[in-house]
């Protein structure tokens, strides 16, 4: 997987399309000078954990004494999942903050930005290519970067796209993120055929 792929599968993951009117339900009840001061907050500790999460994750693996195959078939089960609902949102409220309360680290920045499955996606990139840190990095600040533009002019965005415009781009961004996954779980299969057949 190269620089761009990784960047493209972090962004869709992050789905800040689909984030965006539960960001926007959070904001609402803060006042409206702490707003933007909250928000880029809760997107610098969502960055920083997912670094963690970047450069611990070998350490994480290693540990656990996994291979990188099992990681690979995991991965894909995981993000397939995450797209299937996606593409079928299930209804339901999405946080338990009492009307007035500031949001600290959940639910923004974790499990909303740096949910389970950008920090599973982030072990495995460590795990399939620690050489390429620097890759990996690259793809996470910019899958992060224009998720954080996308949520800071959020007001924009629900304006000109409007609640039916969100979801179909959330759906559209399911759709890609199955075949992401589904690449990946391949590719897990393969590698651990081809460990086995005989030299």
């Amino acid at each position: 997987m190269d620089t761009f792929s990784a960047a493209v599968m972090l962004f869709l993951i992050m789905d800040p399309l689909g984030n965006l009117p539960i960001f926007a339900s959070i904001l609402r009840h803060i006042e409206p000078k702490k707003r933007r001061r909250v928000l880029i907050r809760e997107l610098l500790f969502a960055l920083i954990i997912m670094l963690l999460f970047l450069f611990a994750g070998e350490s994480i693996l290693n540990f656990l004494n996994l291979r990188s195959e099992s990681v690979s078939i995991a991965g894909g089960i995981i993000l397939f999942l995450i797209a299937i609902k996606m593409i079928f949102p299930q209804p339901g409220g999405v946080t338990g903050l009492p009307a007035g309360e500031e949001p600290f680290i959940v639910p923004m920045a974790i499990p909303l930005m740096a949910g389970p499955s950008v920090l599973a996606a982030l072990i495995l990139l460590a795990h399939t290519d620690g050489n390429r840190m620097m890759d990996w990095t690259v793809a996470l600040l910019a899958a992060w970067g224009v998720s954080a533009v996308i949520l800071l002019f959020y007001k924009v965005f629900t304006k000109v796209l409007g609640e039916k415009g969100l979801t179909a781009v959330e759906r559209l961004m399911g759709m890609v993120l199955v075949m992401i996954s589904v690449q990946m779980f391949l590719d897990g299969v393969a590698n651990y055929m081809q460990a086995f057949q005989p030299k």
